[in-house]
């Protein structure tokens, strides 16, 4: 009864990763390391098929076996939150673009202290 629920769980983490992959605003990894976890209970062809991807499987596995974020990854990501908070201060103004900036702030802070 579980695996199917895990395995639902998982296709949706790909899909909103995916999703990610091509939005600057919504990261990709998080969503791919979510989809990992879930296929690890349901599906672990699934689960090989992602840490085996040529552009995203590595990053997916130094997080999962080192908890590392390679310093182009945290560039891109940090960049991509500067990029979002520049966007909100353009389209929507105050106060909104407070939030992007918080989340600039904490997110790229804990991301920026990660392993390499």
């Amino acid at each position: 009864m579980r695996r199917p629920i895990f395995k639902g769980l998982g296709i949706f983490a790909v899909g909103l990763g995916a999703i990610g992959a091509v939005l600057p605003i919504m990261p990709t990894v998080p969503f791919l390391l979510l989809a990992v976890y879930f296929f690890a209970r349901s599906s672990p062809e699934l689960e090989q098929k992602i840490l085996d991807h040529p552009h995203w499987g590595p990053q997916v596995k130094d997080w999962r076996d080192r908890r590392a974020i390679s310093r182009s990854s945290k560039t891109m990501a940090i960049g991509a939150m500067a990029a979002g908070a520049v966007f909100t201060w353009y389209t929507l103004g105050h106060p909104w673009y407070w939030i992007s900036i918080g989340i600039l702030v904490v997110c790229g802070s804990w991301i920026a202290t990660r392993n390499e």
